[in-house]
């Protein structure tokens, strides 16, 4: 089905083109209203399309702020080929700053590859992946852990479905230069039933990595400049920005994800452990107290896993089946 979403954008002009993504939403305060989604092109002659995309959770902010400075200081005559900047693909819950839409309750990132004549969420999801995707070489999805969890700057990508897609994955990696790389192990390729971003771009054969930049919540400024670094970087390491001149590479850790650790009560998580810190498979990492019945004793919560903490809950409270740290092990060479 066609899409119902109209561009104000003309992705196929030279030059800067800005404006909405119109997605169609009828309310009663707005009967022929829409949803605007902000779109910047910028098309220069012959060259790679790349697709850098924030916003996909709401409550994610790095990714937004990054992508919206740089289509502000990126001239079209920098670069070559054409970047898309699509910083808050889900509008609605970027503006309410949370994970999901408050329209539909849509997390954008489990509706891939979406439905034309569904809900506002399930609508952009299926723009993304039938309209824009399909004009792309290379996507960048840039997440956090949002309102719930934090990340050191981390890179995620796949192992590559052929052998040029593995090496220029691997480009990309060395590219943004983020301290940490989480490799997945398994999954990708056309075929892929991934109801994510990623997923949508492997079945139209885009080269796609994401990154986790921090979160909690919250803003931090050094991932911030760590992030605009290393889209450049990209950029001008696949031939889009050939005047940037790169600094030295810092290098990356390679990691796969070993699992999550999960809270089976219900109450205040006091961690042991941190990001960095490596833990040993049945080792405490942390209780789970419960002021609301001071006498009993807190839980202790032990992990499945050896290897090392990436990622960390960040709000004290938690209940059964939150997931309160994931432990990552090195990946093979």
């Amino acid at each position: 089905m066609v899409s119902p979403v109209t561009s104000e954008v003309d992705f196929g002009a030279e030059g800067r083109q800005q404006g909405f993504l119109r997605v169609p939403h009828s309310v009663h305060r707005s009967a022929y209203g829409w949803i605007p989604v902000p779109v910047v092109c910028l098309c220069n002659g012959e060259g790679p399309t790349v697709l850098l995309m924030g916003g996909v959770h709401g409550d994610e902010y790095e990714g937004q702020i990054a992508i919206s400075n740089l289509a502000r200081s990126l001239a079209a005559e920098e670069i070559r080929g054409r970047v898309i900047f699509l910083p808050m693909a889900n509008a609605p819950a970027a503006e309410a700053g949370l994970r999901t839409s408050p329209i539909d309750d849509g997390n954008l990132n489990r509706l891939f590859p979406g439905d034309p004549s569904g809900t506002p969420s399930q609508v952009i999801a299926h723009y993304i992946e039938e309209e824009l995707l399909p004009l792309c070489d290379v996507m960048v999805d840039l997440h956090s852990g949002g309102s719930s969890l934090y990340y050191p700057p981390t890179l995620l990508r796949g192992q590559g479905w052929t052998q040029e897609e593995a090496a220029l994955l691997k480009r990309l990696e060395a590219a943004f230069d983020l301290p940490y790389a989480w490799v997945f192990t398994g999954g990708g390729g056309p075929n892929s039933t991934a109801r994510t971003a990623m997923g949508g771009a492997n079945r139209k054969g885009v080269v796609s990595v994401m990154a986790e930049l921090g979160g909690g919540g919250a803003l931090d400024p050094e991932i911030l400049k760590v992030t605009e670094r290393g889209l450049r970087r990209i950029l001008h390491g696949l031939g889009v920005l050939p005047g940037y001149e790169p600094d030295v590479q810092r290098g990356t850790r390679a990691l796969h994800a070993q699992g999550s650790v999960y809270a089976y009560e219900a109450g205040i998580y006091v961690p042991l452990r941190d990001i960095g810190d490596t833990v040993q498979e049945g080792e405490a990492i942390g209780y789970i107290h419960r002021p609301d019945t001071p006498w009993a004793p807190p839980k202790e919560v032990t992990t499945p896993y050896s290897g090392l903490i990436l990622a960390k809950r960040v709000p004290g409270p938690a209940r059964r089946g939150d997931a309160l740290v994931q432990v990552f092990r090195d990946a093979e060479p």
